[in-house]
């Protein structure tokens, strides 16, 4: 077996299981953002009347969209979070100001290895870089399941293994290479699988660039992404959570799986997930020249201190193009603290970026970030449908932080490489 059928076994309490089969398995974490716990909230008080919760401190609630509420509406529907929270005693209620909901559950040490993982967030599956089974469910089985029996209705999905070898070119970034594989496989072309990311390119990366692929694991339809734990995931876990009390579930030396697919890095050059969809995935050329309105850094797939470090060494001494908005969002407060230690901010407040709490950022435009018709936005964002970000009109584009700094830079979409 491998890792995450070994975890659904084991908690479901069975010595196997086989791609295909359906178990009911004990869930470990059950995580919310503001937006689903409002809606997972009035299942539970509205359809099921007189039900209790299982376990209240499986349960995580986190507030990375509405970070500063901008309407009495958005107000109340925190507040009726909070009194849930209160009410039912779930201990882990992370408030506005929090970060993106994945990081701060991460950097609190929630997260372990061996864990199941459900989320009312499409992004769910990052913790599969970490040694957990992690995915998304709906609100009904949220309230349902999870939060009256602290388990979840899953079928075992069958494993393709995505094999990465090579070097990259110059310019390249784990993000290029994680967003190539969406436009590769496309957005159905993994349709209820377990994506298993590997290989010497993987391998060598550090945890939280490896990240990026599990969390993109939705946009090709998949039900989970993982990368087969090793010393790095030990270490990692470890400094997160202050100990080494956790297994690690590793794949069999002999796995099965329904596809391979191997991927030469060195022949990926720098991505952009063009509109209107993730998956219009094409080289940097196809964009190169667009004129842009808004830079980000931040999201679920970006504000990482690494992000945040590539696009300040980069502004030194230098300033945001005219007429471009550059936005800054940490994706939790230890990598705001970090930042402000390091003097990042001080050097991208100089060139002229505005920092924003630690949050989700622009995404859905619940709080800044909204783009009027015909502008054009460059992010590290993770979605660029249509209306997403504000006018149905405005158009966004996906990339790396490099990408992102070159194009802030300039004025226009430009190839990382000039800046190198």
């Amino acid at each position: 077996m491998n890792m995450v059928e070994k975890i659904l076994a084991k908690k479901s309490g069975k010595s196997l299981v086989e791609p295909g089969e359906v178990v009911v398995a004990g869930v470990d974490l059950m995580v919310m953002h503001d937006l689903s716990a409002s809606f997972v909230i009035k299942v539970f008080e509205n359809e099921m009347e007189g039900a209790t919760i299982k376990d209240p401190s499986r349960i995580v609630f986190a507030f990375d969209h509405n970070f500063a509420p901008a309407t009495r509406e958005a107000a109340e529907a925190l507040a009726s979070v909070r009194r849930f929270a209160a009410r039912h005693r779930v201990p882990n209620l992370f408030d506005c100001g929090c970060g993106s909901i994945h990081h701060a559950i991460m950097e609190a040490g929630l997260a372990s290895p061996g864990m199941i993982i459900t989320g009312c967030d499409s992004h769910t599956p990052i913790y599969g870089a970490l040694g957990a089974f992690a995915t998304g469910v709906g609100n009904n089985s949220m309230a349902a399941l999870g939060f009256v029996h602290g388990s979840g209705w899953l079928k075992v999905p069958e494993t393709i293994r995505i094999h990465f070898h090579g070097s990259t070119m110059d310019g390249v970034a784990p993000r290029d290479i994680s967003q190539y594989l969406v436009g590769f496989l496309g957005e159905d072309g993994a349709i209820y699988k377990a994506l298993e990311y590997a290989g010497p390119y993987i391998e060598n990366l550090d945890v939280a660039d490896r990240a990026l692929f599990p969390l993109q694991a939705i946009d090709v339809g998949g039900k989970c992404g993982f990368v087969n734990p090793d010393q790095k995931t030990a270490d990692y876990v470890k400094a997160l959570l202050g100990h080494g009390n956790f297994e690690l579930l590793r794949n069999d030396p002999e796995g099965r799986y329904a596809q391979t697919i191997d991927i030469d890095v060195s022949k990926i050059e720098p991505q952009i997930a063009c509109p209107p969809t993730v998956g219009n995935v094409k080289p940097i050329d196809a964009a190169v020249g667009t004129p842009i309105n808004v830079a980000e850094i931040g999201g679920s797939t970006g504000g990482r201190l690494s992000d945040i470090r590539t696009l300040a060494k980069h502004f030194a001494n230098k300033k945001v193009a005219p007429g471009v908005r550059l936005q800054v969002v940490p994706a939790s407060r230890g990598i705001y603290l970090a930042a402000l230690r390091e003097g990042l901010f001080e050097t991208l407040h100089v060139a002229g970026a505005n920092i924003f709490p630690p949050s989700c950022g622009s995404n859905q435009a619940f709080n800044m970030g909204a783009l009027a018709e015909e502008e054009v936005m460059i992010s590290t964002q993770a979605r660029n449908f249509p209306g997403r970000n504000g006018h149905p009109k405005a158009r966004h584009f996906l990339a790396s932080p490099l990408t992102v700094a070159a194009s802030a830079l300039s004025g226009r979409i430009a190839d990382p490489r000039t800046l190198l």
